[in-house]
């Protein structure tokens, strides 16, 4: 019997632990997508407790502890942290087959040199001892970042933003905090209070938004402004593209309903989200700024707790939508116009790897190595069998030795060991296809395809 989550965790032949030890550990991490708070590194506060690190804002566990039958109290509720603390640890001991399991004790071996598996009944004395480490060392969020060896971070920020953080953190912090464009509230228009949010973006640009030509021109102007605060990438969190088309004039009066707080049809939302879309692509080529598209989610399922707690608690799942046409049919309006950004696809519903992964071929050229990238196992998928099956079908359909690799996608500091996580199941992977003899044993080889997957492939994709 294997020991649990010893160094040679998830790597079992010598030709798996050589590409990890020797390749894949050593490289720092580029996160280029993120939720950290740029506010919350700029001001470096000290966290109270390991709950603090640990629980709050992630709905990963909220989602679990909820299965064990918790009540809200001790999850987002005011229960005392180490009665949350407590009950996360009751949740962990059930969760075998959850990828919850490694993070967190990944967690505990790297930040705070614990390796005594967490359940209720070692709760107090795991507590004890990092919250002793908490309370004597250095766990403020910019000592987090540095420790884990970050070489550079993207955040998600609305068009509307200041970013005011991260020109502070500019000139107070030596590892780059780049802004990301997030415009979902340009394009998900149905689901915020759209013309309280469309002031607020002309307020950050100086302009009124009344017309969506001039909401265009505001769009323009902010992703300039953040292009020149270092941002290098934009996120786009799109359920389905539907390709309905759309002539400036009918754009102009869906906007002005949009405005007018009217609601809109399920083909007037479609169109204006396509074009929207279409345009923005176009802006970010423009500008040398790579897209993701976030694909595939089913959000807010639960209206009582939406109405409780907001977005972003726990009560998203996967889509079945039909994805290939709509896709097809942005990536070709851009690319006819010679107008196709760095482009990277992530899907949440796992029956869609084959589709995106195949849609990569049609839009590759020489602009960029692996310009059209398939994004990481994401979000359902981050775990050993979504990261592997992400891995077969890109490399069964594309290039994976040009793959930009993994991201934390977390609002937590301590997420970092997720990237380890992916770097040991990718050379597990790598290294099992040597091992029978699927791929020559090439150590030169070997050593670029890791160490760029691992890290340089993005450094190459989004600086150079």
């Amino acid at each position: 019997m294997k020991q649990f989550m010893d160094e040679c965790f998830l790597l079992e032949s010598e030709t798996q632990k050589k590409l990890f030890f020797d390749y894949a550990a050593p490289q720092p991490i580029f996160d280029w997508h993120c939720h950290l708070s740029p506010k919350e590194i700029f001001e470096n506060k000290k966290p109270k407790s390991l709950c603090e690190l640990w629980l709050g804002g992630d709905h990963y566990k909220w989602r679990a502890m909820r299965s064990c039958g918790i009540n809200e109290k001790y999850i987002t509720g005011d229960a005392e942290d180490f009665e949350k603390f407590s009950a996360f640890a009751k949740t962990l001991s059930l969760a075998i087959g959850n990828p919850l399991v490694h993070w967190s004790h990944l967690e505990l071996q790297r930040y705070f040199g614990i390796r005594t598996p967490l359940n209720e009944t070692t709760a107090k004395e795991i507590w004890d001892e990092a919250q002793k480490k908490i309370d004597d060392g250095d766990f403020r969020p910019r000592t987090l970042i540095k420790n884990s060896n970050v070489f550079a971070l993207c955040t998600t920020d609305d068009p509307s933003d200041s970013l005011e953080y991260h020109a502070a953190l500019k000139n107070d912090f030596s590892i780059p905090v780049l802004p990301a464009f997030r415009p979902d509230k340009a394009i998900n228009i149905e689901t915020h209070p759209f013309a309280e949010w469309a002031q607020k973006l002309g307020d950050a640009s100086g302009m009124k938004v009344d017309s969506y030509a001039k909401f265009k021109e505001v769009l323009s102007t902010r992703m300039n402004f953040f292009k020149k605060m270092g941002c290098v990438a934009s996120d786009q969190s799109v359920d389905r593209v539907v390709c309905i088309r759309k002539s400036e004039d009918e754009l102009e009066k869906i906007f002005a309903k949009a405005l007018a707080g009217e609601k809109l049809s399920k083909e007037e939302l479609a169109g204006y989200k396509f074009e929207t879309l279409l345009f923005l692509g176009k802006e970010y080529a423009k500008l040398g700024l790579a897209m993701e598209l976030h694909l595939g989610a089913m959000r807010n399922n639960n209206t009582r707790m939406l109405k409780a707690l907001g977005p972003d608690t726990g009560f998203d799942s996967i889509d079945d939508k039909i994805q290939a046409v709509g896709l097809s049919r942005l990536l070709d309006g851009m690319d006819a116009e010679g107008l196709l950004p760095k482009t990277i696809l992530f899907c949440l519903n796992p029956t869609d790897n084959y589709v995106l992964g195949s849609m990569l071929g049609n839009f590759q050229n020489s602009d960029a190595i692996g310009k059209i990238q398939f994004g990481s196992g994401w979000w359902f998928n981050d775990n050993i069998d979504g990261m592997e099956a992400q891995l077969r079908a890109f490399g069964n359909l594309g290039v994976l030795g040009t793959f930009v690799g993994m991201v934390t996608d977390s609002r937590s500091f301590l997420s970092y060991p997720r990237h380890e996580y992916f770097r040991r199941i990718f050379c597990r992977f790598v290294g099992g296809m040597v091992d029978d003899g699927l791929f020559p044993n090439d150590e030169e080889s070997l050593k670029a395809i890791v160490e760029g997957v691992a890290f340089k492939n993005a450094e190459r994709y989004f600086l150079k």
